[in-house]
């Protein structure tokens, strides 16, 4: 697999679509990081690390608003072979401010808003609204 971001979102996208309550998917500490700002964000009910024998899964709880998925559109911006940097100042506002971007940064994964509030720039991986 070249691109486990791009698996991971295109799991949760085709879950959602089949109205699936939660999505699995192998462990990794960028996905558990994504997850947990999908979590922090409320676009996802709860991440869980389950453990079984040697290899680690990560559950995703998916969350749904009456019968329609939160997460409308999930997009990974930043690919294996054109890799998207932004400036601090440069940092995308997602949907007027209703979407949200993920970048990763010197000071680890943060959202757009907390990039732009520690005035730090960094690889723009996805957006979601």
């Amino acid at each position: 697999m070249t691109d486990p971001i791009a698996d991971m979102l295109t799991r949760i996208r085709n879950a959602q679509k089949s109205k699936k309550s939660a999505t699995a998917m192998p462990l990794s500490k960028l996905k558990k990081s994504i997850a947990d700002i999908l979590v922090k964000e409320g676009y996802l009910s709860g991440v869980e690390v389950v453990k079984d024998g040697a290899k680690e899964t990560l559950n995703l709880i998916l969350k749904y608003q009456g019968n329609e998925p939160s997460i409308r559109a999930i997009k990974r911006e930043s690919k294996p072979g054109r890799r998207v940097y932004c400036k601090a100042e440069a940092i995308p506002t997602v949907l007027e401010g209703f979407g949200v971007a993920i970048l990763s940064t010197p000071k680890g994964l943060l959202t757009n808003k907390e990039a732009r509030k520690e005035k730090v720039g960094g690889e723009l991986i996805c957006t979601v609204y």
